[in-house]
C-alpha cells in the first residue's frame, strides 16, 4: 500500500469500507438475501427457502443461461480478434490515423447501447444481409459493444511493449509473421486474456440493445431476469440474478488464472 503508517492504514481501510459497503456490497447482499426469501415486509427477509434456485436453474432460466454463455463467449472471441488485430494495425499508423481508429472503435460506447441495438436492427433487417430474428444479430450487437474495450486494452498494452524484442528477432532474420506470432502476441497474452474476460463480463450483463434484437428462441439471461421481475416474481428474479453473477464470476476467475500464468511466462 501507498500508506505506510499504522494510523493511515486504518484510516484508509475505514474509508474503503464506509464507501464500499453501502455503494457496492450492500445492493448485492440485498439481492442474495432476496433470492432466499418468501416474504420481505420488514427490515429483513423472512421465510427462507431455496426453491427459487430450482426455478433459476431449470427450464427457461437454464436455457437463458446457456444462451448468455454462448453469446458472451462468441462475442468476446470475435471482439478479441477484431479489436486486437485493429490495435496492432493502428500501432503502425501515424498519429492522425491512430486517432481516427480510436474514435471509430470508441463510438459504440460513446452512445447509448440502445442506439447500437437500433443501428444493428436497421442494418441487418433487409437483404443482402438479413439477420433479424436470428441469434446472430444479438451476437453481432454484443460484439460491437465489447470490441471497444478489447481495442483499448490491447492498444494500451502495445504502447508499453518494448520494441527491442521485435527488432532483435527481425535482425536475426525473423519474418514479420514470425515476429508477430512468436514474439509480440506472447508478450501481449496477459492483456489479451484480460480483455477477453472484460468483454465476457460486459456481454453477460448487456440488456438495452438485447431487448431490441433478441428472437423468442434466443433470450439471454438478463432479459429473463427483466421478464421475471416484470411479472412480479422479484424473489425468483433475484435468484436468477445470483446465478448470473456466479456464472460470470467463475469464468472471470478462470480467465484471471490464465492471465496470471501468461504473466509469469
Amino acid at each position: 500500500m501507498l500508506v505506510h503508517s499504522k494510523k493511515g492504514k486504518w484510516t484508509a481501510w475505514t474509508v474503503f469500507f464506509v464507501l464500499f459497503l453501502p455503494v457496492f456490497a450492500l445492493p448485492l447482499l440485498v439481492v442474495v438475501a432476496a433470492s432466499f426469501a418468501t416474504n420481505w415486509s420488514g427490515a429483513l427477509p423472512s421465510g427462507l427457502t431455496g426453491s427459487h434456485y430450482q426455478a433459476a436453474t431449470s427450464g427457461d432460466s437454464l436455457t437463458a443461461l446457456t444462451t448468455s454463455l454462448v453469446t458472451a463467449v462468441t462475442a468476446s472471441a470475435l471482439a478479441l480478434v477484431a479489436g486486437g488485430w485493429a490495435a496492432l494495425a493502428a500501432a503502425g499508423l501515424r498519429e492522425r490515423g491512430r486517432r481516427a481508429m480510436d474514435a471509430l472503435f470508441m463510438l459504440p460506447v460513446a452512445v447509448p447501447s440502445v442506439v447500437v441495438g437500433l443501428a444493428v436492427l436497421v442494418a441487418f433487417s433487409k437483404p443482402p444481409v438479413l439477420l433479424n430474428g436470428t441469434r446472430w444479430i444479438v451476437i453481432i450487437a454484443h460484439t460491437i459493444l465489447v470490441t471497444a474495450f478489447t481495442y483499448q486494452s490491447v492498444s494500451a498494452a502495445i504502447t508499453r511493449l518494448d520494441p527491442a524484442y521485435g527488432q532483435a528477432a527481425a535482425s536475426l532474420g525473423a519474418r514479420p509473421a514470425y515476429v508477430l506470432f512468436k514474439v509480440e502476441l506472447p508478450l501481449l497474452l496477459p492483456s489479451l486474456t484480460a480483455a477477453a474476460g472484460l468483454s465476457f463480463a460486459l456481454s453477460m450483463g448487456e440488456l438495452s440493445a438485447t431487448m431490441m434484437l433478441y428472437p423468442p428462441d434466443w433470450m439471454p439471461l438478463p432479459v429473463q431476469i427483466y421478464a421475471t421481475t416484470d411479472r412480479g416474481a422479484l424473489f425468483t428474479g433475484s435468484a436468477i440474478a445470483v446465478v448470473l453473477m456466479a456464472a460470470s464470476l467463475l469464468v472471470l476467475l478462470a480467465v484471471d488464472r490464465l492471465r496470471t500464468r501468461a504473466s509469469y511466462r
